[in-house]
């Protein structure tokens, strides 16, 4: 029995920390480039480099990194911060055998539990620990919290010069347990962003990120465009339509600025 996700629906990380996102881990640190670890998975380029920034934004260090220029033209390299993830959830695989093991023989011994099923308790598991379908998602401590009469606005920080500003009900704020060095992650969806390529534009939004254009994916309907963010170790990504696509003129290289509301993040704590 393989399982595709830790026991322990709490640890930071855990509801993304699927197998097959550790395999792509792997397969960067053995192949170091990200097309042929998404091969080796197999996973699309686009659902390798989706996964690759879930990771990254929600990682206090970057688990993977870009290299750019070289003889090679550049790839993609696994970080002293990503092998010691891989390693460790490896370890915790092999724990999480031996608990199971014990458990099961252990059940069977209590009253009452002799039907008890230990498979059905691990997907009861699972399910409390859903994923979100938001496209972004970040974690950090709450290192500023402004109370009003109805709403709460909490700041948090995803990095050393980098944050991030939601704004939730005082009762959403009371239920959550919210307060000043919380860990919490934020969810944004992505359509949710406006971007812009006028840096000096003048917007009510709470967030506003300004970086290098690093992916497009252009759909049937509409275009994900992706920008890194100030720091290096997280990403953005905004849909928009076809046509606001060629407006700007948006490209892999370029700038652009992703703006998105305070009241558009959702804000969740380990239960």
């Amino acid at each position: 029995m393989k399982p595709d996700n830790p026991i322990f629906p709490g640890l930071a990380l855990a509801p993304q920390m699927s197998d097959n996102r550790i395999r792509l881990l792997e397969a960067i640190a053995e192949h170091g480039s990200i097309t042929k670890a998404a091969k080796a998975v197999p996973l699309s380029y686009k659902a390798a480099w989706d996964a690759i920034d879930t990771l990254n934004n929600l990682s206090a260090q970057p688990l993977v990194v870009r290299n750019t220029g070289g003889s090679g033209g550049g790839g993609t390299e696994l970080t002293e911060h990503g092998r010691q993830l891989v390693a460790f959830y490896r370890a915790l695989q092999l724990e999480q055998e031996a608990a199971l093991a014990r458990l099961a023989e252990n059940l069977s011994t209590l009253p009452g539990t002799a039907s008890a099923d230990v498979n059905q308790f691990r997907q009861l598991i699972r399910r409390l620990a859903m994923k979100s379908s938001a496209r972004n998602q970040f974690a950090g401590p709450v290192i500023a919290i402004k109370e009003g009469m109805v709403d709460c606005e909490v700041t948090i920080g995803l990095g050393p010069a980098l944050q991030l500003t939601a704004l939730i009900t005082m009762e959403s704020a009371e239920n959550l347990g919210i307060e000043l060095g919380s860990e919490v992650q934020a969810l944004v969806k992505s359509s949710s962003i406006l971007l812009t390529t006028d840096e000096a534009s003048r917007i009510s939004a709470r967030n506003r990120y300004c970086g290098e254009i690093t992916r497009v994916h252009e759909g049937p309907v509409n275009a994900e465009v992706t920008l890194a963010l100030p720091g290096g170790s997280h990403a953005i990504t905004a849909v928009i339509t076809h046509e606001s696509l060629a407006q700007l003129g948006l490209a892999v290289g370029g700038r652009a600025c992703a703006l998105f509301k305070a009241s558009s993040v959702f804000l969740a704590v380990a239960a």
